[in-house]
């Protein structure tokens, strides 16, 4: 026979395993409500001619939406062309100068807790804050990047480069790698300084060279965090913006323009809410399936076994 005393023991035992839900459930309802609720409603509103110059004209059109983006809209192709520019060569200059950074920081010289300082400056600043910066450092007409370049003898006359086709995205791609880099010193510092100093005394004792004792001991070593950070930074990168807008808008002639920033274009410059969530769909698509590749194709959960 149980006692009350037993019975209420074994109702605080399976309650209890409930408790960390308990504790949870406040972040779980705030996500839901912050993420879920607009994330739905985006899915629902890509399906919809949802425009707000027409409120009321709203009406399901299946995929027309997303018919329009690949069929009807001739900048489309362009765009696509430099959301990949934009990305893999900001990132890949990101990732070879934080790496080239770490690596020289993380041997003791004289000094080396003010380039510390110095190298990771960028990173405290905004993103709006940098626009800004480069924005009026690329100027055309009193920009400092002409007047260094007259100076130096390499350019004898002022060059436009926010109003150049060829040259905006190239100009906003810049300030992204400089702002990004020290993302990548820190992290990639910090993975090398967690490397013990005795792997190195063998391998020196073995004989290994600075090149072969790079690709053998510190690549291994370091590559779950050079994944993540590929990774985590591809994604920042593919879904930022804010760089763009401030410094050329997009311009001229669509020539720096990305998928995200053509998206927040349509939503807030031609009030077609349903075309820009269209896109926002199939960006949401293409990153999932990105990191899934990327995840899978560099064996992230081998990637610390050697």
């Amino acid at each position: 026979m149980t006692n009350k005393k037993g019975i209420r023991t074994e109702t605080i035992s399976k309650l209890s395993q409930y408790e960390p839900y308990f504790f949870l459930s406040p972040v779980l309802i705030s996500m839901l409500i912050m993420m879920g609720y607009p994330l739905i409603r985006s899915i629902i509103m890509a399906f919809l001619n949802y425009q707000l110059t027409r409120p009321n004209d709203i009406y399901f059109i299946g995929f027309g939406n997303f018919m329009k983006i690949f069929m009807e809209d001739a900048h489309m192709p362009m765009i696509l062309l430099n959301t990949l520019k934009w990305v893999f060569i900001s990132v890949g200059f990101q990732f070879l100068f934080g790496l080239i950074l770490a690596l020289t920081l993380k041997k003791p010289f004289k000094g080396r807790n003010i380039y510390q300082s110095i190298v990771f400056l960028p990173w405290a600043f905004s993103s709006f804050a940098v626009g800004i910066m480069f924005r009026w450092c690329f100027n055309g007409e009193y920009g400092v990047v002409n007047y260094i370049l007259m100076k130096a003898g390499i350019i004898t006359e002022k060059i436009s480069w926010l109003g150049s086709s060829e040259l905006a995205l190239i100009t906003v791609i810049i300030a992204m790698i400089w702002i990004g880099v020290p993302f990548f010193a820190i992290m990639y510092l910090a993975a090398l300084q967690s490397i013990p100093l005795d792997i190195y005394e063998a391998a020196t004792i073995d004989g290994c060279g600075r090149i072969k004792t790079f690709f053998k001991i510190t690549l291994p070593y370091i590559m779950p965090t050079v994944i993540t950070t590929l990774l985590l930074r591809t994604i920042w990168v593919f879904n930022s913006i804010e760089m763009i807008m401030i410094m050329t808008g997009g311009g001229p002639a669509y020539s720096s323009e990305t998928v995200t920033s053509y998206m927040y274009t349509k939503a807030y410059g031609t009030q077609d809410f349903g075309m820009a969530a269209a896109m926002g769909v199939l960006v949401m698509i293409v990153l999932m399936l990105y990191s899934g590749l990327f995840l899978r194709g560099t064996r992230y959960e081998e990637s610390g076994d050697f």
